[in-house]
């Protein structure tokens, strides 16, 4: 095990989320883990600026910073601020990303467009940083964009421990449904942990971010269906699939999204639709609106990403945490041990 402990810094994309890691870090490790002080803002033309005030030499740093809105801004916050570490000789610089911005530009569509996410991952090693952790990528071949390890969590164990402890442990009626057909690999690892059917929701775009049609894939009649996914944006397709749903005899519809980016007219569309809930994480910072909205619940990342840290930093097993013996004592006070007995 390191001499030193682990030390953490935050942007400014989701610093409630840093400062609950840090606190489930000193909590359950019997270590005081603060957030190393330093200032991250700008100038008056927007410029990024970062300073230090602690010395870390030597040290082994994770830079807690998302890449969501604004994306441009928060992804310069964290290629300066590990800039900034590598300069001042720190030991080592991993990213710990919660929301990995540009992830759905992982590959050409079209003649002449880019693949985004290989140059933001490019730009990363480039400015110093040695390992990633991020949570649900929306593609898994973005972990071999980088020169570098990549850990990528995910949030079906939590959402499984979620539902059983939202339906009593009671899985005879439930139903998972993915809302696409590529998203049928999470959709199956969540049914598998909680002991419930599959079905599939296969949409037709005709442009990005207008859906054109939907099909029911699988007997959904009297079952209660919960559709996961990986990212919820303006809730368009959401929506559209609790609609199809319900048609085709479900008895209601709730939602489980690992990142809930809910920009424009989403929370509108959440208050208005036949959604009973939507249950995301906190990887992205809640709006106000989203906060105020009584349809939509976040569960917490912050026992997950802290033991993954003490994990990556005593060099043991981060794939660990997908096991359920593994995260029920992370959890714990949050969702009952015996739920996991039925």
């Amino acid at each position: 095990m390191p001499a030193q402990d682990p030390k953490l810094i935050s942007g400014n994309a989701n610093r409630s989320l840093a400062e609950a890691i840090s606190r489930r870090m000193s909590m359950h490790r019997g270590m005081q883990v603060g957030l190393v002080d330093a200032r991250v803002e700008r100038f008056n033309d927007q410029e990024v600026f970062v300073e230090v005030y602690e010395n870390v030499r030597g040290e082994d740093m994770f830079i807690v910073q998302g890449t969501s809105k604004p994306a441009n801004d928060n992804l310069m916050e964290l290629l300066i601020i590990a800039d900034a570490l590598r300069r001042s000789s720190a030991a080592r610089i991993t990213a710990v990303i919660p929301y990995f911005g540009y992830a759905r530009q992982d590959r050409r569509t079209k003649a002449r467009t880019p693949i985004s996410a290989k140059l933001v991952a490019n730009m990363m090693v480039a400015a110093g940083i040695e390992r990633v952790l991020t949570m649900d990528l929306h593609a898994a071949q973005i972990q071999g964009f980088f020169d570098i390890p990549v850990d990528n969590l995910y949030a079906s164990p939590i959402f499984a421990l979620d539902i059983l402890h939202q339906f009593g442990g009671d899985m005879s009626d439930v139903m998972v449904v993915s809302p696409d057909v590529g998203g049928v690999a999470r959709a199956r690892e969540l049914a598998t942990r909680i002991g419930a059917p599959l079905a599939i929701v296969d949409k037709r775009r005709e442009q990005a971010g207008e859906v054109a049609g939907m099909t029911v894939i699988g007997d959904v009649a009297g079952h209660k269906c919960i559709i996961v996914d990986d990212i919820c944006d303006t809730a368009g397709t959401l929506c559209k699939a609790a609609d199809v749903l319900m048609e085709a005899g479900a008895t209601e519809v709730h939602a489980y999204t690992t990142h809930g980016v809910l920009s424009g007219p989403a929370i509108e569309r959440l208050s208005g639709s036949v959604l009973k809930s939507l249950v995301t994480t906190d990887t992205i910072e809640a709006t106000a609106a989203t906060k105020a909205c009584s349809r939509v619940r976040v569960v917490p990342t912050a026992p997950m990403f802290a033991q993954a840290i003490v994990n990556i930093w005593n060099g043991t097993s981060v794939s660990s945490l997908f096991d359920t013996a593994s995260l029920v004592p992370i959890y714990e006070g949050l969702y009952p041990k015996g739920m996991w007995g039925r």
